[in-house]
């Protein structure tokens, strides 16, 4: 006797793998949908309605001795008022004196206290790595605040033994000296946060490759500079691109320190012009089209440091 299979029994049989083969297409997306709806709601339409603002402006309309004021479609003579606005460009200005002290301060001193932490029977290496992130930890508004009292000739220290020394106080907020002192105060809170992403790479180094080197005669000092320096490339440029878009967004430093001094004006850097004429001046179809050149300006220099790094750190060809 002979038993064959029902046409029912030969299509469940078949349907199972195609709706296996469903549900494991589908998963990823399942998982990436709560990420997904939120870049969508807090990234993606924001960005779009600040384009859509940059293209629209207010104008004077009607008849009579006044006129309407009214929001109408203006094309891109915002982005000519913006490119052609002396106080806008000044500020990115400011921002290249900024980065070329801040950037290359921070990711050195980062570079150099990974290092060391990184050197075997190193002393008090946690207590040191806890101490140098700490200062990350400070909301820059506070970090500000401390840095401007203690620039602040009544009440800086240093001033104070200066003058018992029978020396001039040391003017911190103004002239040559500002660009430093603004600077400064990011240098000190973000040594530590990119410290500890080179020490971790560091870490993920084989130990056998010391060994080997110190077997061939190499001190730390050639360690340091022919393999550890080379194979935490990737890091530096990650830390060198989290710097360079932190310069280009600098607004609480200088915001905070503007009641102190009188050489920081509203539009000192770019952010701080996109405010007044947001919340000060009410024109916010400039404001709009000023954000949107400057996130254009960060992702452009952010592709074109990972296009000059991609090479050396990652392999790639350039």
């Amino acid at each position: 006797m002979t038993t064959t299979a029902t046409p029912t029994t030969a299509t469940t049989t078949a349907s199972a793998p195609v709706r296996r083969t469903r549900r494991r297409w589908l998963a990823p997306y399942v998982f990436l949908a709560p990420a997904g709806v939120l870049f969508l709601l807090f990234l993606a339409v924001p960005i779009g309605y600040a384009v859509y603002l940059s293209l629209r402006g207010l104008r004077v309309t009607g008849s009579g001795p006044f006129g309407v004021r009214e929001e109408t479609w203006v094309g891109f003579s915002n982005y000519a008022r913006t490119f052609t606005d002396t106080e806008f460009l000044a500020g990115f200005g400011r921002l290249a004196v900024y980065g070329a002290i801040a950037i290359p301060l921070t990711l050195g001193l980062a570079l150099l206290f990974a290092l060391l932490l990184d050197l075997p029977r190193v002393r008090a290496a946690r207590f040191s790595r806890v101490s140098i992130f700490i200062p990350y930890a400070v909301p820059g508004v506070i970090a500000s605040l401390l840095w401007g009292f203690l620039y602040l000739p009544s009440t800086s220290p240093a001033n104070h033994v200066l003058r018992q020394l029978g020396l001039p106080d040391l003017i911190m907020l103004q002239g040559n000296a500002l660009f430093p002192a603004i600077a400064n105060i990011a240098i000190w809170g973000g040594v530590g946060f990119n410290m500890i992403i080179i020490y971790t790479s560091l870490r993920g180094i084989p130990n056998e490759l010391h060994e080997a080197a110190r077997i061939d005669g190499a001190d730390e000092r050639t360690i340091a500079r022919r393999i550890k320096i080379p194979l935490v490339a990737p890091a530096l440029v990650l830390t060198g691109l989290f710097a360079l878009i932190g310069t280009l967004q600098v607004y609480g430093e200088p915001t905070t320190l503007r009641p102190m001094t009188n050489d920081i004006s509203q539009t000192w850097v770019p952010l701080m012009k996109i405010y007044r004429d947001a919340f000060v001046r009410d024109d916010l179809s400039l404001a709009a089209a000023s954000s949107v050149v400057l996130a254009v300006a960060t992702l452009v220099m952010s592709v074109i440091l990972l296009r000059l790094t991609r090479g050396s750190s990652f392999g790639g060809e350039k």
